[in-house]
């Protein structure tokens, strides 16, 4: 069967009232959202009498949800009387008050987890493909997400139950989805990553995948997923032969040629997931003209090198661009003969123990210069040239080729986006520091793994941002850390070469107090790629806390040499800073905290770093003037906020309590 939507006339069919629990809470009237109170108990009460298969009594809702109030029967009257505003109609009362209890009546309304478990009753293989695709749409999203209540132990132990529920009926609806895509297409290669990514452990799921796999001819990617499979269910004691069995069986039958089958939505993963870069030979000026030189090739040799640990990029090897460069072409042709988006050329020149590099990368298909710039070293010395300004090369190119993809991919049409275009869009949302801005990225992070379960780096980005919501406290810690942890966990087993890998492991790592495993695992992704500004400056994040603070300096600093115009600059900067206070340089930890808190998308912890290095350094006007910016973006921020969120050692944590008394941050 084909999966793709067909037309229907679910406008004029609509129901006039729908209530969506999955995701986050919503109550449509004909299909319009209807405004809900701003109060997390009326709509637990919604949710919980909607799932209820007949009255609960009124002593039951009161213990589920009120603690220890004065007036729990009054809390209660309360929320049905502004539930009764919103879900009662003329001459309908949906709200039902009777002696056995309180009941929600809901006929003729939709509600999406009740056609859900109607559907699992009766067998999702009976579904249509138009109400299965739209089922599978509706389950990935989280039951009553946002709708927390950590003081209702009772509540949160209700909903955890119905999530495992739910998150398995989506294993199910997701496998018939895999089941009836036919191999070699978009919507086959999604669902058969959707399905493995929720249940890694499940055989039909890693046959599905490694089929998908070997239709398109990925014989080195089948090989490797069977060895990180292998390995993991040898881990946990899972029996592995059935997926070997699968693997056998599926050698036996010809792949077909996807792109053939599926036309241009069925590229291959590769292709989706890393950007191509042709590095030319750089050319050195001399009396006899400009040309090829030995400093210059070992220059190329080196960025190429480089540039390939980083695994984000697919750059093209030495020999072919050393072929190419005597053919002396332009960069259209260079671009279509090599098959590369874009080509970096440059320029050396020698003079009075001065090497002076000048760089371009340019986009191969119109020849537009994407980014230039000149770096310098003050030695004629050829190794001493490759350690000054080799670094600086790398990081550059891959900074500015990242930053144009981000750009790009903003411009296209999102329902258009392919895996590595999703990844980079997810990027420019979550350089924006906002939870709105994150959860977008979030999203675009989920859809770029679902359409590329093998683009490790899209799990990476994933646990980026539930280390942010954590982080920022938009979300609950513990949860948010664990997720955090179980994306970094995915992006390893994808890729455990990927220095992205490590790195967001190792910040997950640090929200859960494992200093040496999160330690651990960024001096990997930085031994892995010693050019990952983002690694360094991971490091220099933990060492400022708890660790070792000269080396987080010196960590702080090398990632700013290695990337000085980073999205996360603002975090390098205010990382050096909260080390000196530990070391005592209060003056030195100011200058670098103001640093910091002018940098675009600084956010409010920032702000706070800032103004207590102020006060602890005397410069108490430019403290109070930082204390009313982050009064003016966080009304009630104080110093158990900034000390919960960064989690100091006892003395240095006394330093900081000392400034807040001083500036008003103080409870």
């Amino acid at each position: 069967m084909r999966m793709e939507s067909q037309g229907s006339d679910a406008e004029s069919s609509r129901p006039g009232l729908e209530l969506r629990l999955l995701g986050p809470l919503k109550l449509l009237r004909a299909g319009v959202a209807v405004q809900l109170p701003p109060s997390r108990k009326v709509r637990a009460v919604l949710a919980y009498l909607a799932l209820a298969s007949r009255p609960i009594p009124r002593e039951r809702l009161c213990s589920l949800l009120w603690q220890v109030p004065d007036d729990p029967r009054g809390e209660l009257r309360w929320c049905l009387s502004k539930l009764r505003s919103l879900v009662d109609e003329p001459g309908r009362r949906r709200i039902m008050a009777c002696d056995d209890g309180i009941a929600l009546d809901l006929e003729g309304c939709d509600v999406d987890v009740l056609r859900l478990l109607a559907a699992a009753e009766s067998g999702f293989e009976r579904l249509g493909d138009t109400d299965l695709l739209t089922l599978a749409a509706a389950a990935e999203h989280e039951f009553l997400e946002g709708t927390e209540l950590a003081e209702s132990i009772e509540f949160e132990h209700w909903v955890a139950g119905r999530r495992s529920e739910f998150r398995s009926l989506e294993i199910a609806v997701v496998a018939e989805t895999a089941r009836r895509a036919p191999k070699g297409t978009a919507a086959g290669w999604a669902a058969a990553g959707r399905w493995i990514g929720l249940a890694p452990f499940d055989i039909g799921a890693h046959a599905r995948f490694l089929a998908e796999l070997y239709d398109r001819r990925l014989i080195d990617d089948c090989t490797r997923h069977l060895e990180r499979t292998a390995r993991s269910f040898t881990a946990d004691g899972i029996d592995f032969g059935p997926i070997a069995a699968a693997w056998k069986e599926l050698r036996k039958t010809p792949a077909t040629v996807a792109a053939e089958a599926a036309g241009p939505e069925a590229a291959e993963p590769s292709e989706q997931r890393r950007v191509s870069v042709a590095i030319m030979p750089l050319q050195e000026t001399s009396a006899d003209g400009i040309g090829p030189s030995d400093l210059g090739n070992a220059l190329t040799h080196d960025v190429i090198s480089r540039l390939a640990r980083l695994r984000g990029l697919f750059v093209i090897a030495r020999g072919s661009v050393f072929a190419l460069a005597q053919e002396q072409l332009g960069y259209r042709e260079i671009g279509e003969r090599l098959g590369v988006r874009y080509v970096v050329t440059g320029l050396l020149e020698r003079h009075e123990g001065t090497t002076t590099a000048v760089i371009e990368v340019v986009e191969a298909a119109t020849a537009h210069i994407v980014w230039t710039d000149r770096f310098e070293a003050s030695s004629l010395d050829r190794l001493a040239v490759l350690d000054e300004i080799g670094d600086g090369i790398v990081s550059a190119i891959a900074s500015e080729i990242e930053s144009a993809e981000r750009n790009r991919a903003i411009l296209r049409p999102p329902e258009s986006l392919d895996a590595w275009e999703a990844y980079h869009r997810g990027l420019w949302h979550m350089y924006r520091f906002t939870a709105a801005e994150n959860e977008h990225a979030a999203a675009l992070f989920r859809r770029s793994a679902q359409l590329d379960p093998t683009f490790s780096r899209a799990q990476a980005g994933l646990s980026f941002t539930h280390w942010q919501r954590a982080f920022q406290r938009w979300g609950e810690r513990d949860d948010e850390a664990r997720r955090a942890i179980e994306a970094a966990e995915q992006s390893l087993l994808i890729d455990e070469q990927n220095p992205a890998a490590h790195w967001s492991m190792g910040r997950a790592l640090w929200l859960v107090d494992d200093q040496a495993g999160a330690i651990g695992a960024l001096e990997r992704s930085v031994a892995l790629s010693p050019n990952f500004a983002l690694g360094h400056y991971a490091l220099a994040f933990v060492h400022c806390l708890a660790g070792d603070p000269e080396t987080a300096i010196s960590a702080s600093d090398h990632s700013r040499l290695l990337s000085p115009h980073d999205p996360l600059l603002f975090g390098i900067l205010g990382t050096r800073a909260m080390a000196l206070v530990r070391l005592g340089a209060f003056a030195e930890a100011a200058q670098w905290s103001v640093k910091a808190a002018a940098r675009p998308n600084a956010h409010v912890h920032i702000l706070a770093i800032a103004a207590h290095c102020l006060a602890l350094a005397g410069r108490m006007d430019e403290a109070r003037s930082h204390v009313v910016r982050i009064q003016s973006l966080n009304p009630g921020y104080r110093l158990d906020d900034f000390l919960k969120t960064f989690r100091f050692e006892t003395d240095t944590e006394m330093r900081y309590r000392k400034a807040a008394a001083a500036i008003g941050l103080a409870p």
